[in-house]
């Protein structure tokens, strides 16, 4: 595993109906919503280090702290970039920020911890079985 400050990933869509906060719940209008820019930072961020993990490892999202700044209506591109700004064992950080094509919509960091997806899968499976 290489993983260093300095990483960058990045991930893109259109608006469409389907990712609006009219549609996920999180408000009444047919714009871009919060929890799609989110899920779209976090993209960025896997993408930023995946490549670079082993096999059987992943990454999970453990904290997020961003601005959603600006609206964008249905039909227009959105994209995400992630930056791992510090490695400190299996707990990473990133810069994060969201554009669409008049500019920034959004900011912030976002930390994720290196797993190995099975012994994660247990672990959880294991929770519900209440062991």
């Amino acid at each position: 595993m290489s993983i260093t400050v300095g990483m960058k990933g990045r991930a893109e869509t259109v608006v469409t109906p389907e990712n609006t906060a009219a549609a996920v719940g999180s408000g009444l209008v047919p714009v871009f919503a919060t929890p799609s820019m989110i899920a779209l930072m976090e993209n960025a961020a896997v993408n930023a280090v995946q490549a670079q993990l082993e096999e059987g490892q992943g990454t999970v999202g453990t904290l997020l702290n961003v601005s959603h700044d600006a609206a964008t209506p249905v039909g227009m591109k959105v994209w995400a970039e992630a930056e791992v700004t510090a490695v400190e064992g299996r707990k990473l950080t990133y810069t994060v920020a969201a554009f669409d094509e008049a500019g920034p919509i959004g900011k912030g960091e976002h930390q994720r911890f290196i797993i190995q997806a099975d012994r994660f899968l247990a672990k959880a499976q294991a929770k519900k079985e209440g062991k």
